[in-house]
């Protein structure tokens, strides 16, 4: 398996010329786009090849991320994350409710892909129809083998199911023992004076697995003017990220979570200690040029989600980047929650004003 993922490397290493050409100055941010998902298609499929791949699986799936378009690559890449991510949504029902009967038939599987069937390589190829149930894969794992690093159904109307009192810390351990890691927020090792705090994996995850979701409040474009502190949003706020479809999220009112499944409209903000010092601007020169005048009245106490502040999952945005010479173990990765998955939505830490899960 080892060669097979140095294989992986090496078309990774390869591609990365593209940076150096004329067309990445005339459209970089795009070019940055179909390469991060280029290395997503092959980290996912990768994942889903399991311990049983062969070199002839992994040359199969090196071709077709070669010669898939761009919008096949995003589909594929969706149904392997979304199929990890419900797993992971279905293991902690069956740790926080009482009367779950989520069997591991109904799981389908471990979410680490060492314990999938063998799949060949063109059964993760573009033009497979519905998503996959039958191999799991947003933060992904680059490839670690050590115990600790850090990471660069009965309902009431208002607090959601009747949950077991278990304390994140609970939960966190229990995960482990299905997923074979979790996280810890402590002291960053970066040799910064303001790195602050630090995401890392306890345990060990797989190459491609997802480990962290990135939560908050999230704004389209259209919805900008309603991000607290518009139009210098960032000017104090260092939990803020931006997809490339120009969705914005704001992680500051999430904190470091709770202790709690309760009713959330994504304006509570938890006293949350920022990686930097007040007065200091260093905020986006994308996001500031979008931005004008803030708009008042954009809460709106009607628009309330009952989230599992407990999951111990949503930590992404306290990944730090890495130090300079230190290589990014993890990578970022756009994912849109279908609507119809109803069951999922407790676990997925995000609020969105317009209604619009992403």
């Amino acid at each position: 398996m080892a060669f097979i993922f140095q294989k992986f490397q090496e078309v990774l290493i390869r591609d990365s010329s593209w940076n150096l050409s004329p067309k990445f100055a005339k459209d970089p941010r795009h070019l940055q786009f179909e390469a991060d998902m280029n290395r997503l298609f092959l980290y996912t499929s990768y994942n889903r090849l399991g311990k049983n791949a062969d070199v002839a699986d992994a040359e199969e799936i090196i071709n077709m991320a070669g010669k898939a378009s761009l919008a096949d690559q995003q589909k594929q890449v969706q149904e392997n994350i979304h199929s990890q991510v419900k797993t992971v949504c279905m293991l902690i029902d069956e740790i926080l409710l009482p009367d779950i009967k989520n069997t591991q038939e109904q799981l389908n599987l471990p979410l680490q892909a060492n314990a999938a069937p063998r799949c060949s390589g063109l059964s993760f190829a573009v033009g497979r129809s519905g998503l996959p149930n039958d191999c799991p894969v947003a933060y992904m794992d680059h490839g670690h083998g050590v115990s600790e690093y850090e990471m660069n159904n009965f309902f009431n109307s208002t607090a959601g199911p009747q949950t077991r009192s278990l304390s994140r810390t609970d939960i966190s351990q229990s995960l482990k023992g299905h997923t074979g890691y979790t996280l810890n927020l402590k002291s960053s090792q970066i040799p910064h004076e303001k790195a602050g705090q630090g995401l890392f994996v306890s345990g060990e995850a797989d190459v491609g697995a997802v480990v962290a979701f990135y939560p908050g409040v999230i704004y389209s474009p259209a919805y900008y003017r309603y991000i607290p502190g518009y139009p210098r949003v960032d000017a104090h706020n260092p939990y803020l990220i931006t997809r490339y479809d120009g969705t914005v999220i704001n992680a500051k009112p999430w904190g470091a979570g709770g202790e709690t499944r309760e009713v959330w409209n994504g304006f509570s903000v938890p006293e949350v200690k920022p990686n930097m010092p007040d007065g200091i601007d260093r905020g986006s020169d994308r996001i500031w040029k979008l931005l004008s005048k803030p708009l008042e009245g954009g809460r709106r106490e009607n628009e309330r989600e009952v989230l599992e502040h407990r999951n111990p999952l949503a930590l992404g945005h306290f990944a730090n980047h890495p130090a300079k010479g230190m290589s990014p173990n993890v990578m970022f990765c756009p994912y849109d929650i279908p609507l119809t998955e109803t069951d999922m939505r407790a676990y997925i830490p995000i609020f969105c004003l317009e209604g619009k899960i992403k």
